[in-house]
């Protein structure tokens, strides 16, 4: 994300314009723009000609500056667009004020957004500028017969290829080495700069030691790790032994991974926890949150008015930060997001236990 500049506006709310520069700055966006919020940028409009001497062709296309008053947001990770929907409360054309449109922002488009905003929607917006310059991260997982690649983004992971074949002794046995030379193949058409190499046992050596033969340039950015299963369980533990966070300083990921470990040995302990939002409401009217751990699914529908919870979700995070407590975040993209929603989307690490 690169932020172009900041302004005050009238009525007290701040207009930063910036630049999406990945789809993880747009999948960040998605959990800051909210119903109401201003977006503005260029666009183009279908346009209904009045033109008696034109054959109605239903309008022709025009590059437009415009101003959205925000109604819905999507993520569309796999056309690598945020599609923002609204009424055009500002246009270069006066004649389209009033009708709906829909902003496409995407990489490397710059747009302006104006709101009141929230101090999590800053520090999110600062986290993504600051995760700029982080390096992209391969995570491969093997083990005798079975491969699998997932690449790691702020959104989440995603599984990139899986590789598979009886190895062994036998008529059908597969040589173990086609294994590895697929996902040698893989990753050098990856443009990654670190790669996890992790499973267990000496599989991953025997794959490391032939991508060293094979595919020399990609063995400086190699990494090995012990883990005791593969696929998404081995992708967990590379996360949670912070083998990502070594080469990707701050990854959201990882920090999620450790965050619900936590939560889940503490409810099995009866220790210091509370989740559920009337648990958390009641340890937040104590004081008692040394973390607040929120999904951001709930986050925002809770902000839209669209949530049941019996409390303002805006004063939950001020009171807990006020309070010397820490707020996390949770992406519903993400293993640990799903986790958290099954504790209701909302939990927290308590400084003391509460009766």
């Amino acid at each position: 994300m690169r932020i172009q500049s900041r302004q005050r506006v009238e009525g007290g709310g701040e207009r930063i314009t910036l630049v999406p520069e990945s789809l993880d700055d747009l999948w960040h966006l998605t959990y800051v723009l909210e119903p109401g919020d201003l977006v503005s940028g260029d666009t183009t409009r279908r346009i209904q000609r009045n033109d008696d001497q034109m054959r109605d062709t239903g309008g022709e296309r025009e590059h437009l500056w415009v101003a959205v008053e925000v109604e819905d947001v999507e993520f569309h990770k796999f056309a690598n667009r945020l599609r923002v929907g609204g009424t055009i409360a500002d246009c270069s054309r006066e004649d389209q004020l009033g009708q709906h449109h829909t902003l496409n922002v995407e990489e490397t488009k710059e747009i302006a957004i104006e709101k009141h905003w929230k101090p999590d929607q800053l520090d999110r917006l600062e986290e993504a500028e600051e995760a700029t310059d982080n390096p992209d991260v391969a995570i491969v997982t093997v083990e005798e017969g079975q491969a699998h690649i997932h690449t790691v983004a702020q959104y989440g992971t995603e599984e990139y290829a899986e590789f598979s074949g009886t190895t062994g002794k036998g008529e059908y046995a597969r040589d173990r080495d086609e294994l590895f030379a697929e996902v040698a193949d893989a990753l050098g058409h990856l443009d990654t700069d670190a790669i996890v190499l992790a499973g267990p046992g000496f599989t991953k050596q025997d794959a490391y030691d032939y991508i060293a033969d094979e595919a020399p340039e990609l063995t400086e950015k190699i990494t090995t790790v012990d883990t005791s299963a593969v696929g998404d369980r081995g992708v967990h533990e590379v996360l949670k032994r912070g083998a990502v966070e070594e080469v990707q300083k701050e990854t959201r990921i990882a920090e999620e991974a450790e965050l619900i470990d936590d939560l889940t040995q503490r409810i099995g302990e009866g220790a210091k926890v509370a989740y559920g939002v009337e648990q958390v409401k009641k340890a937040a009217d104590y004081g008692a949150i040394e973390h607040l751990l929120i999904l951001d699914e709930r986050l925002r529908e809770e902000r839209s008015g669209e949530g049941e919870w019996d409390l303002d979700v805006n004063d939950l995070v001020t009171s807990v930060e006020q309070k010397g407590g820490d707020v996390t975040v949770f992406s519903s993209e993400f293993a640990p997001g799903d986790q958290l929603s099954g504790f209701g989307g909302v939990a927290a690490l308590l400084r003391y236990r509460l009766e």
